[in-house]
């Protein structure tokens, strides 16, 4: 589980460092939080979790002013969040969350992504039920050990903590998220290499050569339209 996480932020990280791409994708994320609350991260839970999520891919500051300001200034603009299930090549599965203003443009979108590279969609529920909700923190400078017993000590419930490469990883149910974090920051830690709200797979599939490329392809579709924010799937992309 933990190896899969990383890897596949080391290859979203790497695939979008040239582009402003997951930047604007933030702007709408940040946006959409702020409108549905206050637009201060100390009494809007959801806009704090999106600005943890933000830092950690390095969001520039002035991509998070603007869409907080834009929700101040009374933005009529809105949104629906969506989620759409399906397969992808060799019967991988795939889920993916939407914030879109044209509910029909986004399904056609979507629709035709999977389609066109050997996927279909499915309805709700077909694809989720082999994947948890789960809160991913990720901090360096810490052993296992002293991580389980910073989380101990605060009587913080999690799944698993692994190390992986140069970090820990901790693992948890999502409502863990704040408590984690506020954990680490009563000791002097501040600085997450990740921390997100995710859907991970309960298992991994391994695709042939052939069916690897189609489904990369797809990926890769999927993340260039502009209301797909994120994309969880459940195949082994390798090193």
């Amino acid at each position: 589980m933990g190896r899969k996480w990383n890897n596949i932020k080391e290859k979203k990280a790497s695939k979008d460092a040239n582009t402003s791409r997951i930047y604007a994708k933030f702007g709408r994320e940040i946006y959409v939080a702020a409108k549905q609350g206050e637009p201060d991260p100390e009494s809007n839970q959801a806009l704090k979790v999106v600005l943890e999520r933000a830092k950690t891919y390095s969001v520039p500051k002035h991509i998070v002013d603007r869409a907080i300001e834009k929700a101040k200034g009374g933005s009529e603009e809105s949104f629906d969040e969506l989620r759409y299930e399906g397969f992808g090549p060799n019967g991988s599965m795939v889920i993916v969350d939407a914030l879109t203003n044209n509910v029909n443009r986004t399904a056609a979108e979507v629709r035709a992504a999977f389609s066109k590279n050997g996927g279909n969609l499915g309805v709700t529920g077909s694809v989720s039920y082999m994947f948890d909700a789960t809160a991913v923190i990720g901090l360096e400078g810490k052993t296992s050990d002293e991580v389980l017993e910073i989380l101990m000590e605060a009587d913080v419930d999690v799944r698993d903590i692994l190390e992986e490469e140069d970090a820990v990883i901790v693992y948890a149910d999502q409502d863990q998220f704040y408590a984690i974090q506020e954990a680490f920051k009563n000791v002097g830690i501040t600085e997450f290499t990740v921390a997100e709200l995710t859907m991970l797979a309960q298992s991994d599939v391994t695709l042939p050569e052939d069916g690897l490329a189609k489904f990369e392809k797809m990926l890769d579709v999927l993340e260039e339209i502009e209301d797909v924010q994120r994309v969880y799937h459940n195949v082994d992309l390798g090193e």
